[in-house]
C-alpha cells in the first residue's frame, strides 16, 4: 500500500506548481479550477481564509472532474475534517502540531504540514511526514535556507510557498529537495474579479512548464 507521501505525490504527477488560491466569490471556484486545469495545473489549494472556501472546495469537487482539489490554511482537527467532507483530496497547513499529527493519522487524506526550522522538521518526520511545506518561505530564508537543509534532513522534500513568483521559483524548483512550489501569481486578484480566465489559463500554462524549461 502506497505511503500518504507517495499517494500525495502521485496527486501532483509532477506538477511544478500548486496554485494557491483565496476564493472571495464562491461563484469563481469552478470556471477557475477549470481554467488552472485546462492550463496543467489540476491540483489546487483552495484556502480556509474566506466564508465561502468551504462551500468552494465543495463545488469544485462536485463539479470540475479534471481538477484535484485541497484545502489549506488549515488550523486544527476540525478544519480537516471539515475540509475532508467538503471534497478535499489533499490537506495543507501552514504549521505542524500533535492536533493536525493526529488527525491526519486517523485520515486516509494526506497532510502537508508547514515547517521552516529543524525541530519543526523533527517533529514531523517523527510522525512519518517526510513531504512538507516550507512556509513563509522567502521570509524565512529562501532557496538558499532550503539548499542548507538537504544534507541534515536527507530524504525530506519540501513544497515551497509564500513570496514564490515567477522570479524566484525556478530556484527552487532547481533545488534536489524541493518536488514543487505553491503560489498564488497564476490567479491573481486582477484577473479573478473580471473572470478573465483565458489569461489564467495562459498563466497557468506557463507555470506549467517551468521545469521544462
Amino acid at each position: 500500500m502506497p505511503s500518504k507521501t507517495e499517494q500525495f505525490l502521485s496527486l501532483l504527477d509532477g506538477q511544478p506548481v500548486i496554485p494557491v488560491l483565496k476564493i472571495d466569490r464562491v461563484a469563481d471556484a469552478v470556471p477557475l479550477a477549470r481554467a488552472l486545469a485546462r492550463g496543467g495545473l489540476p491540483a489546487i489549494e483552495i484556502t480556509l481564509r474566506t466564508a465561502d472556501a468551504l462551500e468552494a472546495i465543495r463545488r469544485v469537487a462536485a463539479e470540475v472532474e479534471e481538477a484535484i482539489v485541497g484545502a489549506g490554511t488549515i488550523l486544527n482537527a476540525r478544519q480537516f475534517s471539515e475540509a475532508e467532507a467538503a471534497g478535499s483530496k489533499f490537506i495543507v497547513s501552514p504549521g505542524v502540531t500533535r492536533e493536525l499529527i493526529a488527525a491526519a493519522a486517523n485520515s486516509k487524506t494526506p497532510l502537508l504540514p508547514g515547517a521552516i526550522t529543524p525541530g519543526e522538521i523533527m517533529m514531523a518526520r517523527e510522525a512519518g511526514l517526510d513531504f512538507l511545506k516550507f512556509f513563509p518561505a522567502e521570509q524565512a530564508g529562501g532557496a538558499s535556507f532550503l539548499k542548507a537543509l538537504a544534507s541534515p534532513f536527507a530524504g525530506i522534500r519540501f513544497c515551497p510557498t509564500g513570496g514564490v513568483t515567477t522570479r524566484n521559483a525556478r530556484d527552487y524548483l532547481a533545488l534536489p529537495n524541493v518536488v514543487c512550489v505553491g503560489g498564488s501569481w497564476v490567479a491573481p486578484d486582477e484577473l479573478v474579479r473580471p473572470g478573465d480566465w483565458a489569461a489564467i489559463e495562459q498563466l497557468a500554462r506557463e507555470a506549467a512548464d517551468l521545469l521544462k524549461a
